[in-house]
């Protein structure tokens, strides 16, 4: 060895692919937490509307979600969970998906099917609350 401290544990090909520390796992790990924890109390939320209207008709699931507060807590219950799910799916694919071809194509199809989820999830919501 050349005496220089190697403190770089990369191998030789992640060097020449760049890759590494891209100061992107920490905003990732901030958004998975800041996003739990928004879910504890959408998710209250969201239980407790689910109690408060079990065994009403549709009529009145309606009145209540024509509600604006309603629509929007319900709306931010989808789109935390739903983005708190598409970090955690990418998290479990980058670590057991070993091809990165796989990888990027299992990355993509897990954004894809979050943003379907919560366009149709949204649209229905909308339509529920007003006037479907």
């Amino acid at each position: 060895m050349s005496g220089k401290n190697n403190t770089d544990m990369r191998t030789p090909l992640a060097k020449v692919r760049g890759l590494g520390s891209a100061r992107e796992g920490t905003g990732h790990f901030w958004r998975q937490r800041l996003t739990a924890i928004a879910n504890i109390p959408l998710m209250l939320f969201f239980v407790g509307f689910l109690i408060a209207l079990n065994g009403s008709g549709y009529a009145e699931v309606r009145a209540a979600l024509a509600n604006p507060f309603v629509a929007l807590m319900l709306a931010l219950v989808l789109i935390s969970g739903l983005i708190h799910m598409r970090l955690g799916m990418q998290v479990i694919i980058e670590d057991y998906i070993t091809s990165e071809g796989l990888k990027l194509a299992t990355i993509a199809l897990n954004t894809f099917f979050t943003v379907a989820v919560g366009v149709a999830s949204i649209f229905a919501l909308l339509k529920l609350a007003f006037g479907g």
